[in-house]
């Protein structure tokens, strides 16, 4: 369900939903706002209603949209066969976080893994956390996808992340046994029957998908203490720049009570307001996705036919 050109469009896109917020209101099934703060307050909206469609629909502009989405057919239609040995593992996956008592059933398999875990690895899990952080951060500072100014963000965020993992109690049965009860509910919402499935669906059929896993994972990191919620709602904008159809505009949040800020760029199109980062993303992706169409194709057309030398 997920493309590696669909993920360098959506992560950008999900980090400045969390890092925007504005005043005022436009009505954010309209692509993008008209003004810079409309844009973002759409898109925060959006975001914690859970609207992935709409969201793509307000954050770009009509053209860019509808690109996006022949993009998403496009590459659906070009993934491998599925092999019968994943196929298998999706099926048990499946039939095990679905099936009749799942709940129940999960739990007590993993009931005494969590006693083992815990007794080897309890005072080892704050190094070991530490040294994925570190690990982390150097694979934000290797990405080439990412501006300068993404980079310091991510490595501000996991600074925040990093103590919060260190000190949860990921050990703790009664989260557990709530943990999986999320991940049941979630997996029968999503209703996944088989890999053609994923490999068949549409792009507003997927982003419902979306919508429904983004749903499932909020619940998961408030069970353990992170709220998405309690983030977007802390958001507090103070425009900083307008000028010849671009803005910038300063972000100020909470991220587990610890305070950050970042900045947010927009740019203007036919009168209309989206973020700068969004839109090079997306277009990127379009364009390495035109690329390997065309290669692909160019590989796989026939030689053309041999010359027969000519008879004197």
């Amino acid at each position: 369900m997920r493309s590696t050109t669909f993920r360098r469009a959506v992560l950008p896109l999900i980090a400045a939903l969390v890092l925007s917020a504005c005043h005022g209101k436009d009505d954010p099934s309209q692509p993008g706002g008209s003004t810079p703060e409309s844009a973002l307050q759409g898109s925060v909206d959006l975001l914690k209603a859970g609207d992935f469609n709409t969201l793509w629909k307000h954050a770009l502009p009509p053209a860019d949209y509808a690109t996006m989405r022949a993009d998403w057919t496009r590459h659906q239609q070009s993934q491998p066969p599925v092999s019968a040995d994943d196929r298998a593992k999706f099926d048990e996956t499946i039939q095990k976080v679905t099936g009749p008592d799942a709940e129940n059933k999960l739990y007590a398999e993993l009931q005494p893994k969590l006693t083992t875990l815990e007794q080897q690895y309890k005072d080892q899990l704050p190094m070991l956390i530490s040294v994925g952080q570190a690990f982390a951060k150097n694979g934000i500072a290797q990405n080439k996808t990412l501006s300068a100014d993404q980079k310091t963000q991510a490595g501000n965020v996991l600074d925040v992340l990093g103590p919060w993992a260190q000190q949860t109690t990921w050990f703790d049965q009664t989260k557990a046994k709530q943990a999986i009860g999320v991940v049941v509910a979630t997996a029968r919402k999503l209703d996944l029957k088989s890999p053609d499935q994923i490999r068949a669906m549409d792009f507003d059929t997927a982003m419902t998908k979306y919508s429904t896993g983004f749903a499932g994972a909020r619940q998961l990191l408030a069970i353990y203490g992170l709220s998405v919620d309690d983030t977007l709602n802390s958001i507090k904008l103070t425009p900083v720049s307008n000028s010849d159809g671009h803005a910038v505009v300063k972000v100020d949040y909470t991220l587990l009570g610890k305070p950050l800020s970042t900045e947010a760029k927009l740019v203007q199109q036919d009168g209309r307001w989206y973020t700068e980062d969004m839109l090079d993303n997306v277009r990127q992706s379009h364009k390495q996705l035109s690329e390997q169409a065309a290669q692909a194709s160019s590989a796989s057309a026939p030689a053309p036919a041999a010359t027969a030398p000519a008879k004197d």
